[in-house]
């Protein structure tokens, strides 16, 4: 009789289970955002991939700026051109972003009053330095900076850890850009706390070029929602000829483009000695990858 009745049970369980639809989100899923956006192209990547766009503000979400965005389809932007109008649907899911449903809708005019089609083109005027790109085994420069604490602190001040160095802005809301960067120094920074037998002379960076921004305080707040260990992590702002320096030299650029940057992404190790061991470009790296490195360059002598 039991055995009956656990039978029954079990048959009871597979039916609720078949009613269920395979794709069926489990409840309390993260679901992704959808917004239908108006913008003008700025550029098409070499890769097919990206377009770079100046677009509306998306209310609740992000607001007016230029961004590059990725296609899940390429062929949605082989026909497009810069100056072209266009809507889009903007996706946003947990750990990445894309766009779709990209249609055009004209051309820019000169002289028009659109909010759109008029914003700035030109990038903001700064002095820079004349720097030489850094390669692999060069000594990183001394430059001067100041942490979320407020204090002052030298590139040089790290020698003889290894330490990982990202460029962000805290403003940055698609998860695959400046978000997808911290997450990954988030995870790297819990491997090797979690790792026994790791070095104990590493340490992470994140330098915002948002510098107008990007205070001490702002920086300390988004470094508290990350949960960074502060002997560990330090998250960095200074004079703009200092960062636009630096990032110069690791090959990343910021111009502005409206409102806030079209960047792109770069991620470097350098070694114990303070010398350039590896650059990551764009963010297809793995946490594991670089705790990899940072290992590798904690050893260095």
């Amino acid at each position: 009789m039991k055995m009956r009745i656990c039978s029954l049970a079990a048959l009871m369980l597979a039916f609720i289970a078949c009613g269920k639809k395979e794709n069926e989100p489990a409840k309390g899923a993260a679901k992704s955002q959808e917004f239908f956006v108006r913008g003008v192209v700025r550029e098409v990547k070499a890769d097919g991939k990206t377009a770079v766009i100046h677009h509306e503000e998306i209310p609740n979400y992000m607001e007016a700026m230029t961004m590059p965005f990725r296609a899940r389809d390429p062929k949605e932007l082989s026909e497009l051109k810069p100056g072209d109008e266009i809507h889009f649907r903007f996706v946003v899911a947990e750990l990445e972003s894309w766009i779709d449903r990209v249609t055009k809708t004209g051309r820019v005019v000169t002289g028009t009053n659109s909010a759109t089609t008029n914003a700035p083109t030109r990038r903001d005027f700064r002095t820079v330095r004349d720097v030489e790109p850094l390669r692999i085994g060069d000594p990183l420069p001394n430059y001067p900076l100041t942490n979320q604490l407020g204090r002052a602190f030298g590139l040089h001040d790290f020698k003889g850890r290894g330490v990982a160095i990202t460029f962000i802005f805290t403003r940055c809301p698609v998860p695959d850009f400046c978000p997808r960067m911290s997450n990954r120094f988030a995870d790297a920074q819990k491997k090797l706390l979690a790792t026994s037998g790791a070095p104990k002379n590493w340490h992470f960076l994140s330098v915002t070029f948002d510098v107008d921004r990007d205070t001490p305080e702002v920086l300390k707040s988004y470094a508290e929602r990350l949960t960074y260990d502060p002997a560990r992590w330090t998250f960095a702002t200074g004079a703009l000829i200092e960062v636009d320096a630096l990032t110069e030299q690791f090959g990343l650029v910021f111009p502005r483009d409206g409102t806030v940057f079209n960047h792109n992404l770069r991620t470097v190790v350098v070694d114990a000695t303070g010398r350039v061991q590896r650059v990551f470009l764009g963010n297809e790296w793995k946490a594991d990858e670089l705790v990899a490195e940072l290992t590798k360059a904690a050893q260095a002598k």
